[in-house]
């Protein structure tokens, strides 16, 4: 928040602690009747970048903060099916899709690469320091490099013996953290070997059947925020103890939990399953701090959301929207 005055610092800070925003849905798109849209975006300085059925389109956000473009700058094609997850990373996008493929784009220019990288859907995506992991319905995840002259090709597979729905690369450039479905195996999350593919160490014990894990996110190396099917934000310190977490919250209308980000500081933001809930929590307290119902009468999961320090951007099934906390 450097750019912005104090006296408008804290008064974006007193929006946000009270939930105090404007509310606006800047797109909207037809949901399909069978298998709806299950959106991904990213947030990229001046665009926001979001998958819609096969494509990934680039919206301009207004320079005065009202929302984004209506028209898509860009369009990144190249999936036969629905992308699931995507990245950006050193000008490039990296995107698994239904069709079992992964495809990295170059954000400013015509290079693309697609190679086939599972059986089934690559449910999840990460890239960083040269490698990308994927993670598939065919209960594996992968490591590939992105090397010149190697790209898209895989050093390891790791046999996860369940569905994989998220992952993440930590920091440090040395493991990966896999969540899967735990349904055919006991440990929704595992810390997996960069280098070798080798299991490194599970989180937590007791978890119960099908407390699949949807959504990761590193804020440091040691510090791992995680979310799923058993309701349950858990912190993870993995310098204290891989078997019990730092601390947890539950969603107080005991719905899964899609999404979660936090500024990695106090804040954290999660998406519910039900009714499009965001929920902002402070990790100082035990009970949720703010919550905005997106989406009723109809319901709807929310499937991603990114914020920044003045707006929120939550995708549902069918509508992109944004809190504003400039107001």
């Amino acid at each position: 928040a450097s750019g912005i005055p104090v006296k408008e610092r804290v008064k974006v800070s007193q929006n946000w602690r009270h939930g105090r925003c404007r509310r606006e849905t800047v797109l909207k798109w037809k949901c399909k009747q069978v298998a709806p849209l299950m959106p991904w975006m990213e947030l990229d300085g001046e665009y926001l970048y979001l998958s819609q059925a096969e494509n990934i389109q680039a919206y301009r956000l207004c320079p005065d903060g009202t929302g984004l473009q209506c028209h898509p700058q860009a369009i990144f094609s190249g999936h036969q099916e629905d992308v699931c997850r995507f990245v950006l990373v050193n000008s490039h996008i990296v995107s698994g899709g239904g069709d079992g493929n992964i495809v990295l784009h170059k954000i400013h220019g015509s290079y693309s690469v697609k190679f086939s990288a599972h059986e089934q859907e690559v449910n999840c995506v990460d890239c960083q320091g040269g490698l990308i992991v994927s993670g598939s319905r065919d209960r594996t995840a992968k490591v590939w490099s992105l090397s010149v002259g190697r790209v898209g090709q895989c050093l390891h597979t790791v046999q996860t013996e369940d569905r994989v729905w998220s992952i993440a690369i930590s920091p440090l450039l040395s493991s990966f953290v896999t969540g899967t479905a735990c349904c055919g195996h006991t440990s929704p999350l595992r810390i997996w070997d960069l280098e070798s593919g080798q299991l490194v160490t599970c989180l937590g014990t007791d978890f119960h059947r099908g407390a699949g894990v949807l959504d990761v996110f590193y804020e440091t190396p040691s510090l791992l925020l995680s979310c799923g099917y058993d309701t349950y934000i858990r912190y993870w310190d993995i310098r204290t103890s891989t078997r019990k977490c730092v601390q947890e919250w539950e969603e107080p209308h005991d719905s899964a939990l899609y999404c979660i980000r936090s500024d990695k500081n106090h804040m954290i933001a999660s998406g519910s399953s039900y009714y499009g809930v965001v929920r902002l929590w402070d990790k100082r307290q035990t009970r949720c701090l703010q919550s905005f119902h997106l989406s009723s009468p109809t319901s709807s999961p929310v499937y991603c959301l990114r914020f920044s320090t003045t707006h929120l951007y939550a995708a549902l099934a069918s509508a992109l929207h944004v809190l504003d906390f400039t107001a």
